[in-house]
């Protein structure tokens, strides 16, 4: 199963193009002026190198956040359309439960960097099943809720400040492996019920609540 993969959650994403769990290719993804201007340019390289078309993708995968909100929603809406035009499955798949799979204890705790002294975290088991749903919070608070389970704190490029397992902030080739597992396993991926999991409500929402 041929899977083109995007994450553009965070300052640094990635692009990946997955043929079962074999990477093909994994590219390194900066844009200081925002992922829209870049990406589609991004995968068309990405796609020429590898002598491949769109009608050859049997499945789009895009990271559906924590992270940016305009970097969540520019890879989300790219997948959407390129899945919907192409009449083919599309997943959206957390950066955490990302994260997650690079671990190795039974109780994983992915930790992303929220910025203003707060982190998007959650706890995942071994199999990947959601244990502690997402949220956003000091390190501190979140570190007192987990408090006596032996969990292994995950970052990629994120220094909590306490041991941790540090991971490459690439996470696209991830992003495909879990997409490929949902489709294998009979869910449905539906390009429309892509959703994004923001998890901190935006900066425009808050403002306008305190209006």
């Amino acid at each position: 199963m041929l899977t083109l993969a995007v994450d553009t959650a965070a300052e640094i994403g990635s692009i990946a193009l997955v043929e079962g769990e074999h990477v093909l290719e994994l590219a390194l993804l900066t844009a200081p002026g925002g992922f829209g201007q870049t990406l589609f340019g991004e995968l068309e390289s990405l796609l020429a190198r590898r002598k491949v078309r769109l009608a050859d993708i049997d499945l789009y995968a895009a990271a559906s956040g924590p992270g940016s909100f305009t970097g969540v929603r520019v890879g989300l809406a790219a997948v959407k359309g390129m899945a919907e035009v192409a009449g083919k499955p599309a997943a959206g798949v957390s950066n955490l439960a990302a994260l997650a799979e690079f671990g190795s204890a039974e109780l994983r705790a992915p930790l992303i960097d929220a910025r203003r002294g707060e982190v998007f975290a959650g706890v995942f088991d071994a199999s990947g099943l959601e244990i502690m749903p997402a949220s956003v919070l000091p390190f501190a608070g979140f570190a007192e809720l987990v408090d006596g389970r032996p969990v292994e704190w995950i970052t990629a490029g994120f220094d909590p400040g306490i041991p941790a397992t540090l991971v490459p902030p690439e996470l696209a080739a991830m992003i495909a492996r879990l997409a490929i597992r949902r489709v294998v396993s009979g869910e449905s991926c539906d390009p429309a019920l892509m959703e994004a999991n923001y998890v901190r409500r935006s900066d425009a929402e808050i403002f306008w609540k305190q209006l």
